[in-house]
């Protein structure tokens, strides 16, 4: 059984770093767009046996369901500032839960990736422990599969280095041999401050995907907002 896992950020707490340009609002409006968005390309492949969204808010959950995602309801009176503990608690769910052979965990805010990178990854995990795409954007980690699930922590909440280098070490000093890092521009990119909205809207453009949730939302913000906030 290989699960895929998106966690996501109480609406009201997500997206902290892009309220120079948007309102409170708006970036709610945005995340669900993602949110839709990464939903949509997962509608009609059948590389996950089961298909998690872990949320407090309501709406996500509720979404969720309208795309064939099992809601798992985040528990915030157990809420940590430490993002790791976030993975471990939905991790220990669902592997109490299904016992997966796998799991994959991808993030709302992959704007430009395509189906065929689910499918790639699946693939991969099926001969791998581990497989690792590397945000575009910085030394971050975009999508994490784990074959089994508990192979090895994450490291997305590091204090001293970036959440990819800390993995690397974290591999090395556990001494994993079966890891892949799947170069991709397209499930590496994901969206955290103003310079990146606007390059992936024009790359919205560019791999002709103006009919997402996400490009007609920022067809019609973006280029006020920027205007409103030089």
């Amino acid at each position: 059984m290989n699960i895929l896992i998106i966690p996501v950020s109480q609406l009201d707490q997500a997206k902290i770093r892009l309220r120079d340009i948007f309102s409170k609002e708006k970036i709610k409006e945005f995340t669900l767009a993602m949110f839709k968005d990464i939903c949509q390309k997962t509608l009609n492949i059948d590389c996950f046996s089961k298909k998690i969204v872990y949320c407090n808010t309501q709406e996500i959950l509720d979404v969720s369901r309208d795309y064939g995602f099992i809601p798992i309801k985040e528990d915030r009176s157990k809420k940590s500032p430490d993002f790791n503990n976030v993975i471990t608690e939905i991790n220990d769910i669902i592997v109490e839960k299904f016992n997966p052979i796998s799991t994959l965990i991808a993030f709302a805010d992959l704007i430009l990736i395509s189906q065929k990178s689910f499918l790639e990854i699946s693939e991969l995990l099926k001969k791998n422990q581990l497989v690792i795409c590397p945000s575009v954007n910085s030394l971050g980690i975009s999508l994490i599969g784990r074959s089994p699930p508990n192979t090895i922590k994450t490291c997305f909440s590091d204090s001293k280095n970036p959440s990819l280098i800390a993995q690397m070490e974290l591999i090395k000093k556990k001494g994993l041999k079966k890891v892949v890092l799947y170069d991709s521009f397209r499930a590496g990119f994901d969206v955290d401050i103003k310079e990146q909205v606007i390059i992936g809207y024009e790359f919205l453009k560019i791999f002709n995907l103006t009919d997402t949730e996400t490009y007609k939302f920022l067809k019609r913000n973006l280029k006020e907002s920027i205007r409103h906030n030089k």
